[in-house]
């Protein structure tokens, strides 16, 4: 354009170009698990207050809690003693499913007699409790699979203040530890992979670089990433400016130095929430003194947890009349 009082022309000043080397990836969105509101009724039967889809994949989000739940599972699977009705197997799906997400069920199957002749237990993460009393449902993809002989499904489920239609986990408020936890190890593996780290800022202000110049140096530092991790790059500007190509790098320190505290964070919560203590999952003490002694905890774990879970299963037997649910003690040297 002309300028009117130099009577020269001017050159417009170009425009500033960014682009990014690589965007973030959700891997596991909480939004989706604590989206319900309440148990909605749609007609044939009510749906959770939570989805148990989203509960199952976060329980694979995070070491902790996958571990702590396996553990909990294990321990009551080990104390079980097998009923004519009910297999160790099934008994084991059972636990799983009441520790997992804070409910189980078990189906009464008859003989042409009317005796029972065995107990099932379908996958708590696809029945669905009927509008009408003793009704429930097995449900894939909203669709309705199978419909449970009524008065023949035992629903065992953990109280809630909320409602009383399907229980809730008890590990329920360290959810979002748990994704936390997923994320920072994400962010971690994300910094490894992509060689430069925390990553930089090229920032060019050379105005006698080309278009065609920008674009050789995009395309360079693209091919850099992956297996060209830590390439070398030469650039070579005939007649530029010493200060019109400046590499800024991002601070890295405090990018990478909050993995451990975050990982440590929400370790203990998912302890807290699990009530388990740590030496019994494997965790590695990282003080000189440790967590103490395995074989007190133990005792004092198998009082204070196993036994209230041990004792909350047996509701089975009063709905069934017959004592199918039966543990025997556990003892620590026994097991050894």
């Amino acid at each position: 354009m002309t300028d009117p009082d130099q009577g020269a022309t001017a050159t417009a000043p170009a425009g500033v170009e960014a682009f990014t080397f690589g965007d973030p990836t959700p891997v596991l969105d909480s939004r989706g698990i604590l989206d319900y509101l309440e148990c909605w009724r749609n007609g044939r039967y009510f749906e959770p207050p939570v989805d148990l889809h989203g509960l199952s994949r976060t329980t694979r989000a995070n070491p902790y809690l996958h571990s702590g739940l396996t553990f909990k599972r294990n321990m009551l699977v080990s104390t079980f003693r097998p009923h004519k009705l009910l297999s160790r197997e099934a008994f084991a799906q059972l636990a799983l499913d009441y520790i997992t997400f804070g409910m189980a069920y078990v189906e009464r199957r008859r003989a042409m007699s009317g005796v029972n002749h065995s107990l099932a237990v379908p996958l708590a993460k696809y029945v669905r409790r009927g509008v009408e009393p003793g009704e429930f449902f097995q449900i894939r993809a909203g669709q309705i699979e199978h419909e449970f002989a009524r008065g023949d499904v035992f629903q065992l489920r953990e109280a809630d203040v909320d409602q009383e239609i399907y229980g809730l986990p008890e590990w329920m408020p360290a959810v979002q530890s748990a994704l936390l936890n997923e994320s920072a190890t994400l962010f971690r593996r994300k910094y490894y992979n992509n060689g430069s780290h925390a990553g930089f800022i090229l920032y060019l202000t050379d105005s006698v670089t080309e278009k065609d110049d920008v674009d050789g140096i995009r395309n360079a530092l693209r091919e850099s990433r992956g297996p060209g991790n830590f390439r070398n790059l030469f650039l070579h500007s005939p007649g530029g400016n010493k200060d019109g190509l400046r590499l800024i790098p991002v601070s890295e320190v405090a990018a990478k130095d909050e993995f451990t505290g975050i990982k440590s964070v929400t370790r203990d919560d998912m302890l807290a929430s699990l009530r388990t203590p740590p030496q019994l999952l494997g965790i590695v003490p990282q003080n000189s003194g440790g967590f103490g002694s395995i074989r007190e905890a133990a005792t004092v774990w198998t009082a204070m947890e196993l036994s209230p879970l041990q004792t909350r299963l047996t509701a089975l037997n009063e709905w069934l009349g017959d004592e199918v649910i039966r543990f025997h003690p556990f003892e620590l040297g026994a097991a050894a």
